[in-house]
């Protein structure tokens, strides 16, 4: 499965950026995120409870973040087990691009593979899903970063 996307935020690139190396602002806006533990500059863990369809899980999982681009792209890896409802695993590009001094396009490019119960229930469920809570992030991480710019 693949999803992409852009957004426009108004912060600069480096305040973007920094917001998405921040634990407690991406804890807020990742859906169903109850707990998301930054273990070094390049790895967090997180535990996320999702529902998708009939199926409800409990994820936990290990992200491993490559800013070898940053602070104008990046790109992260991750996979999560659900125990019983299924595995996934992917990653994303981001690519952040002034837009004037103070907004950033951000675009991203997603790849996931999931197994199990998951993987049972459909493509088009799992799509439709999935691009549900990657508009929910993003749209909920911009309203983070527009109130502090704006505080």
């Amino acid at each position: 499965m693949k999803l992409s996307d852009e957004i426009i935020i108004n912060a600069s690139n480096e305040r973007v950026y920094a917001a998405l190396n921040d634990p407690e602002i991406l804890r807020q806006c990742i859906p169903g995120c109850e707990e998301l533990i930054k273990h070094s500059d390049s790895e967090l863990e997180a535990k996320v409870v999702l529902k998708i369809g009939p199926v409800k899980a409990k994820f936990s999982g290990n992200v491993q973040l490559d800013t070898t681009g940053a602070p104008d792209a990046f790109s992260l890896t991750g996979q999560g087990n659900g125990g019983a409802a299924g595995h996934a695993k992917g990653g994303a590009d981001v690519t952040l691009t002034a837009d004037g001094p103070n907004q950033t396009i951000l675009r991203y490019e997603a790849k996931a593979d999931i197994g199990g119960k998951l993987a049972q229930l459909g493509s088009r469920l799992i799509q439709s899903t999935a691009k549900k809570l990657a508009a929910k992030f993003f749209k909920s991480f911009a309203d983070v970063v527009n109130e502090e710019v704006a505080a």
